[in-house]
């Protein structure tokens, strides 16, 4: 029986506030999630000219999960790409070994 990962608090800041994050993950992948966040956080205040944080943060997510769903659908097209040019290849292959 494997153990799970050893829980590790981990403080980060978004949006000017200190968070302690505890998480089976490693810290410095903890650390790079929260500066993603923060990022986008950022970034929605400058184009919006928004003080709230938690407007900021709610659009920030929002922009997240639209780029979630787009590297899906995109990660989905290109499943099945592969999965057809397979499929071709295979044909091609057995009509080569009878013919």
């Amino acid at each position: 029986m494997s153990a799970e990962p050893r829980r590790q608090s981990v403080t980060v800041r978004i949006a000017g506030e200190d968070h302690v994050i505890r998480s089976n993950a490693d810290p410095e992948y903890t650390t790079r999630c929260a500066r993603f966040v923060d990022e986008r956080i950022r970034e929605v205040r400058e184009k919006s000219r928004l003080v709230e944080g938690h407007k900021a943060a709610i659009l920030a997510g929002l922009s997240i999960t639209d780029q979630f769903f787009q590297m899906q659908d995109e990660l989905e097209k290109l499943r099945k790409e592969v999965v057809s040019r397979s499929t071709n290849l295979v044909r091609r292959i057995e009509e080569d070994q009878e013919g």
